[in-house]
């Protein structure tokens, strides 16, 4: 206990940081994705009423679904735009400048959506949310690296976990906010939709006291002084020798290489088993199982009798589940590990789900199974966060080097958003199909995952970068090793045959 308080004086600087970066980073992903839920009647209706002014005429229901989904679906367009733009931002101008950059893009998608209910045009929701993609797509890369880059090494895992944690956070001020006794109301929905652009501003404010990360001063700007000022700056007095050494062995490495583009990253050979190792990760986190509990959640809770009223709080109450089972992962992730976390979330996600499919196939003929539905339905989003929420972002920032980790996260960023838009498209007709059936899909990633991971993702907890950068080659090298002496072998074969 003590050893935690004294880490709290002397780390307070840097906690301050995380606190600035989260609230302009994936806190805001997490609000977005969720607020648009809490809307969807009043912005249906605006459409409508702005129709009938303009025209006279009553909007045909093909016609506001479309506008509708292109309202939802410019959110994921713009992710994938700002993602693409992130390597380079990152690149050249830092992640604090890039930040900075893109608070006034929030900041201007704001202003366009909380004006259009007075300018009486749902194409400024369009532009808006279109914007607000664009700046997602950035700061979540941003935040990430950033996150993970400002934390000295025993710190790294919780530091990392951070960028998950301000997400869950974020989703769940959004189901708060959009009570109705707050701001989900017809009269104050556009105040909620642009409810970012205050959170941005106090960023753009507070930002520019903080330094930026150490290794891209020292690695991509050469400023030896520079980097081990922002170390005192954010870490408090002492002696930081051993985590300086560590980006110079990094330099070392990399040869004192710039930042790669994404072309130059795909080509690199010494990346791909890093790359394979990251896009594994997303897939699975994508596969889990989490948007078949998403989608059935208001089925289940109304099937166990839940008052329309009640059903809100439930689900306010499945976001805190998720919250703070991250927070308590960011607080053991360093003395777990991330395979353990990984290994045992997703064991407990599979069990969770299969234990789930038994309670809906039999819950007609046992009414108590549909409470034990909505009882699974909160243990599994505790596993999530428990396990894979947090690990998986700490592997990804902590198997890459400064010059390969902003196209790596731009790659990764790219099959996360068209993971959301694939999902979302596709997802509602496999349920059609399946039925409660598509759980089992879900049970046979999680196990497929789990074993993979075991075989071949090393342990990172602890490690320098430069570590984990040899301990892939060194996996890449045995491997190489393996198939010649198969080949040798094969070949004196060959020849014995032929004698």
């Amino acid at each position: 206990m003590a050893g935690f308080l004294s880490d709290l004086v002397q780390y307070r600087r840097l906690l301050l940081m995380i606190v600035v970066l989260g609230i302009g980073g994936t806190h805001l992903s997490g609000f977005q994705m969720s607020v648009i839920n809490y809307t969807s009647l009043y912005i249906q209706k605006f459409i409508n009423e702005t129709w009938l002014e303009r025209y006279g005429s009553v909007l045909p229901q093909e016609t506001l679904m479309l506008l509708w989904s292109l309202i939802v679906s410019m959110y994921c367009m713009g992710g994938m735009i700002g993602c693409l733009c992130s390597g380079y931002l990152t690149a050249k101008f830092g992640k604090k400048k890039s930040l900075l950059l893109n608070d006034g893009v929030l900041i201007a998608a704001a202003l366009l959506t909380g004006s259009s209910r007075r300018a009486k045009a749902f194409e400024l929701i369009l532009a808006g949310r279109f914007l607000e993609g664009i700046a997602a797509g950035i700061h979540m890369n941003a935040h990430i690296q950033y996150a993970g880059e400002i934390s000295p090494k025993k710190l790294r895992g919780f530091m990392n976990v951070t960028s998950t944690v301000f997400l869950a956070l974020g989703k769940t001020l959004a189901r708060i906010l959009g009570l109705r006794e707050l701001l989900g109301t017809e009269d104050m929905w556009n105040v909620l939709l642009s409810f970012s652009g205050l959170v941005a501003l106090i960023q753009l404010i507070f930002l520019p006291f903080f330094p930026e990360s150490p290794p891209y001063l020292l690695l991509q700007k050469g400023d030896k002084a520079g980097c081990l000022k922002a170390m005192k700056q954010l870490w408090g007095e002492g002696n930081y020798q051993t985590e300086f050494d560590d980006l110079m062995k990094e330099k070392t490495i990399t040869k004192g290489t710039k930042i790669m583009n994404v072309l130059e990253v795909l080509r690199e050979g010494s990346v791909h088993p890093q790359l394979c190792t990251m896009l594994f990760l997303l897939l699975s986190l994508q596969l889990c199982g989490l948007s078949a509990i998403t989608f059935y959640t208001s089925e289940i809770f109304e099937t166990a009798n839940l008052q329309e009223s009640i059903i809100p709080y439930v689900s306010l109450g499945v976001s805190f589940s998720e919250l703070i089972s991250i927070i308590f992962c960011s607080s053991i992730i360093d003395r777990c590990g991330r395979r353990v976390l990984l290994c045992g979330g997703y064991l407990l996600m599979a069990l969770i789900l299969v234990l789930l499919e038994i309670s809906l196939l039999l819950s007609d003929q046992f009414l108590w199974l549909r409470y034990c539905s909505v009882i699974l339905i909160f243990l599994f989003i505790i596993a999530y966060g428990l396990g894979p929420a947090g690990a998986v972002v700490a592997v990804m920032n902590e198997i890459f080097t400064l010059s390969t980790r902003t196209s790596a996260f731009v790659i990764g960023g790219i099959i996360i958003w068209l993971g959301l838009t694939f999902t979302g498209m596709v997802f509602p007709f496999a349920v059609m199909l399946l039925g409660p059936f598509c759980f089992l899909i879900f049970v046979a990633v999680l196990i497929i995952s789990v074993v993979l991971i075991y075989l071949f993702l090393p342990e990172t907890k602890g490690k320098s970068t430069s570590e984990i950068t040899e301990k892939f080659k060194s996996c890449q090298f045995k491997r190489k090793r393996h198939q010649a002496v198969e080949k040798d072998a094969a070949e004196e074969k060959t020849f014995c045959t032929r004698l």
